[in-house]
C-alpha cells in the first residue's frame, strides 16, 4: 500500500502535476477571446458588410487582437503541467490518484467510527465516576 503511494507521488512530481494548480489558466483569458471572436463575427455581420475602408481596418484589427489572443492562451495551455503525458499516463495518475482517495475516504470512515466509540465510551466512564463522587459523599456525614 505504501509502495503505490509512493508510486503516485514519484508520478506526479515527476509529471509536473503538483504545480498543477499554481499554473491554470486565468479565465479572463478564454472570456476575452469569446468576446473578441463575437466582436469579428458583429464587424462582418453588419448590413453594410465591409465595403469601406474604416470597416475593413475594423474587422483587420478585430482579427489580429483575436489571433493574438488566440495565441496567448494557446501557449499558456502548451505550457500546463502534465500536458506531456499521453491518455495513458493520464488514466493512470486518474486511476491511482483514485484509490489514494478512496483509501483516505475509508480510513477516515474508521477513525471517525473509533472516535465516536471512544467518545461514547468516555462519556459514559465520565458520567458514572461523576455518580459514584456524588453517592459516596452523599453518604458520608458531615461532622
Amino acid at each position: 500500500s505504501s509502495s503505490c503511494f509512493l508510486q503516485i507521488s514519484f508520478h506526479v512530481k515527476s509529471s509536473g502535476l503538483c504545480n498543477f494548480m499554481a499554473n491554470t489558466i486565468p479565465s479572463t483569458v478564454y472570456d476575452s477571446l469569446l468576446l473578441k471572436l463575437v466582436t469579428v463575427l458583429e464587424l462582418t455581420q453588419k448590413p453594410d458588410g465591409i465595403s469601406t475602408p474604416q470597416a475593413k481596418q475594423a474587422v483587420l484589427q478585430a482579427t489580429n487582437e483575436f489571433k493574438t489572443l488566440l495565441l496567448t492562451a494557446k501557449n499558456l495551455a502548451d505550457n500546463l503541467p502534465g500536458g506531456d503525458l499521453d491518455i495513458v499516463d493520464q488514466d493512470n495518475v486518474i486511476e491511482m490518484l483514485t484509490t489514494l482517495r478512496d483509501r483516505k475516504r475509508d480510513q477516515l470512515v474508521e477513525f471517525s467510527s473509533k472516535s465516536s466509540q471512544v467518545a461514547s465510551a468516555v462519556g459514559t466512564h465520565m458520567f458514572t465516576d461523576a455518580g459514584m463522587e456524588i453517592d459516596s459523599m452523599a453518604s458520608t456525614p458531615m461532622t
